[in-house]
């Protein structure tokens, strides 16, 4: 079945410089949950100036310990959910251009039983030039281990959803320190 996750947020501030912060944001003091982000691979396409980045970031395990601790029959398939660490893999698409940029993203772990892919787009916004907005969907399904499809499923809806909301706060907060007040204008 799957949930799915929007966000759209529209930050006051230059493309450029919203690009900048999210690419510096993590790992960060205001959210633990990301331990490293790693560049694996960086290119420029010389006739169009796009630039492409692959980068895994490396995650603390947020599945709830009781989930973790269970053993027996009916718990076997989930013993996949005791590792300390998942992994991400992100793929973006700078275009100075267009002032875009375009990010995919999805989990290298559990894929067996989990699918997480994030869509997302950093733009120039309509209603002021000054201004970037952010779309995000994403989804996220689980299969496999029964009747806790549900259960996990909806723990990874709200822990999404926050956990948006706390990189649109971070992102902010980022924002604010290294360019000052917003663009109100």
């Amino acid at each position: 079945m799957g949930v799915t996750v929007d966000v759209h947020e529209v930050f006051k501030y230059p493309f450029e410089q919203v690009v900048a912060s999210f690419l510096r944001k993590y790992p960060n003091p205001m959210d633990k949950n990301v331990i490293s982000v790693k560049i694996v691979e960086e290119k420029r396409d010389v006739s169009t100036g796009i630039v492409y980045r692959k980068r895994i970031a490396v995650c603390q395990n947020v599945v709830p310990e009781i989930l973790r601790k269970h053993s027996g029959d009916c718990w076997k398939k989930v013993n996949i959910l005791k590792v300390p660490s998942i992994q991400l893999e992100e793929e973006s698409w700078f275009d100075p251009q267009e002032r875009n940029m375009a990010i995919r993203s999805h989990c290298l772990t559990w894929t067996q039983y989990a699918s997480m892919k994030e869509e997302s787009v950093f733009r120039e916004s309509v209603e002021n030039p000054n201004w970037t907005e952010f779309i995000q969907k994403g989804k996220i399904s689980i299969t496999g281990v029964g009747f806790l499809n549900c259960v996990l499923e909806t723990f990874a809806s709200t822990f999404l959803r926050q956990g948006a909301q706390k990189g649109i706060r971070i992102m902010e907060m980022l924002l604010k320190e290294q360019c000052g007040a917003p663009v109100i204008e």
